[in-house]
Formats: C-alpha cells, structure tokens, sequence
C-alpha cells in the first residue's frame, strides 16, 4: 500500500472515531498530528485507531506499535509521517514473509 492511500484511509478512521466520540475534529490534513491535535486523542485512544486502519487496509499492525508517536524521539508523528511510518512496518512485515518461506 501507497502512503498516500493510506493516508487518506487514516483521516477517514480519525475523522470517524472523533465523530463516534462526539468529539471536535478539526480539519485533518497531512501536517495534523492526531496526537497533539485531536482532543482526548491518547493512549486509550490510539490502540483503537490503529486496529480499525490496519482493518480497513486488511493488514496487521502490531498492537504494542504505537503508530502515532516516534519511539525514538518521543515526539508525535503527523498524518503523513504515520502513512510513512506504517507502510514501512508492511514492508518490513512482508520482507520477513518472504525470507521465512
């Protein structure tokens, strides 16, 4: 998957978990950090996020992998860099596939 497929998967599983919520959303574009951005967006949240993506691209995203936060740095990543992020992890994650089989 492209990131910017998946980024456009990612606003709309933000967007839709802010509404169910009954929770504002701004307006969601690649520079948004859903972390810093999103009200009551945390670690209870974030889990639920990144199961109902890697659903909705019919991938497995490991669920201790925060998606919206770099382990290193700490700090949040923005949409674009999470689409980055996440397609890195499948490629990584079929990369292994391939060399297991």
């Amino acid at each position: 998957m492209d990131p910017a497929a998946l980024k456009e998967k990612l606003i709309i599983v933000l967007g839709q978990i802010q509404a169910d919520s009954g929770l504002e959303c701004p307006v969601l574009t690649g520079a948004t950090k859903p972390v810093e951005n999103l009200p009551k967006f945390d670690s209870k949240v974030w889990p639920v996020a990144t199961t109902i993506l890697a659903t909705e691209i019919g991938a497995t995203i490991p669920n201790d992998v925060n998606i919206f936060v770099d382990e290193t740095t700490k700090l949040p990543r923005s949409i674009d860099e999470t689409a980055a992020f996440v397609c890195d992890l499948l490629k990584k994650q079929t990369e292994q596939q391939a060399a297991a089989a």
